[in-house]
């Protein structure tokens, strides 16, 4: 064990971040519990080990916020946004913001786990210019002009019902469309999707 299996839980939901401290402790992690992304920022001095898990909403700084906070003050630790299915939109906004994956509530427990261990795992490579951009523009040009368009819903944050009004399309048929981009594009979850087409519109 090293300090940097550490995991920072931050949710203003006790019970949550018992639950939470509990799991990853029989996972085998280091963990520190947090109240509050205020808290939390508050004790956080020099360069953060680990990795964060948080809820995107909290009372006071919500988890965007604390992104942004965290950005802010040069803190390149990774973060683990916790959503509602109903927050596709702010699961976006955070990754934008930095956030290194996102996971829908409820979740099965090594859903989490592997998003943590992959995140402890990629952490010296936050900021870097991404090896696989030109495999992920390969794969985009081979979408169809509708499958474009569908992704380009799914990113904004949008669900498949206002996609597929402002498409006049059927939500069913989005759903067609939206298996057959994470098929074509290799997307094993809508976060792994959202980053990949985050990497294309971030390259120079």
């Amino acid at each position: 064990m090293t300090a940097n299996d550490l995991v920072h839980v931050v949710d203003d939901d006790v019970d949550v971040r018992k639950s939470l401290g509990f799991l990853l402790a029989t996972a085998d992690f280091a963990v520190r519990l947090h109240e509050s992304a205020t808290a939390f920022l508050a004790t956080a001095t020099g360069d953060l080990d680990g990795c964060i898990v948080t809820d995107v909403r909290m009372p006071g700084i919500d988890g965007i916020e604390f992104l942004r906070q965290l950005r802010t003050r040069g803190q390149a630790i990774p973060v683990i946004v916790m959503t509602g299915h109903a927050d596709v939109a702010l699961a976006v906004q955070a990754m934008k913001e930095g956030a290194s994956d996102f996971i829908e509530k409820p979740f099965d427990d090594q859903v989490l786990i592997d998003a943590i261990r992959s995140a402890l795992d990629n952490r010296n490579q936050v900021g870097a210019t991404h090896p696989q951009s030109a495999e992920i523009h390969g794969r985009m040009a081979a979408l169809s002009e509708r499958e474009r368009q569908v992704l380009d819903g799914l990113v904004s944050g949008l669900p498949n019902k206002t996609i597929a009004y402002d498409l006049g399309i059927s939500p069913r048929t989005v759903e067609i469309h939206r298996a057959n981009v994470m098929s074509k594009m290799g997307a094993g979850s809508l976060s792994h999707l959202v980053r990949m087409a985050l990497i294309v519109e971030s390259k120079p």
